[in-house]
């Protein structure tokens, strides 16, 4: 859109090539012109995925893999494999930094 918008084509000639309302054309020309948010700070969240923190958190509580196995419908041995991963993430997360 931005492309042809550039060009010199007008809003309506865009909007016909793209099958949608003038109206949606320059509300997205226009969007593209608010600068984005600073990217996130929280690395931890980014590292590991929400079932990895889900178990990491439980572990830390001191629940065992059948609770936790039950709580999300898995099986304990799934639970200690993700456990394993996210200890490894975490690690070379670690490495990284340093």
């Amino acid at each position: 859109m931005l492309r042809h918008a550039d060009a010199g084509a007008s809003v309506t000639e865009i909007a016909w090539r793209f099958r949608r309302s003038p109206r949606h054309i320059q509300r997205v020309i226009d969007l593209t012109q608010i600068p984005r948010s600073a990217p996130d700070d929280r690395e931890a969240d980014k590292t590991l995925r929400p079932v990895e923190r889900c178990v990491m958190n439980a572990r830390t509580a001191g629940s065992n893999y059948p609770e936790i196995a039950s709580r999300l419908r898995r099986s304990p041995e799934f639970v200690a494999r993700v456990e394993t991963f996210a200890n490894y993430k975490l690690r070379e997360r670690e490495g990284q930094s340093r």
